[in-house]
């Protein structure tokens, strides 16, 4: 089953992204280079509670 997950900004920590992963395939949690907004520059984003 697919489980929601929020992807926080590791510069600023909001929350600025909503995703969805498979616990049972992938197992280790999500980092993303993603744009925050609140920064205005892309930055790696880490998995976090929705």
């Amino acid at each position: 089953m697919r489980e929601k997950v929020s992807l926080i900004c590791s510069e600023c920590k909001r929350k600025n992204y909503f995703s969805t992963r498979n616990k049972k395939v992938k197992k280790e949690k999500i980092e993303m280079n993603k744009y925050c907004s609140f920064c205005r520059k892309h930055i790696l984003h880490k998995e976090g509670k929705p």
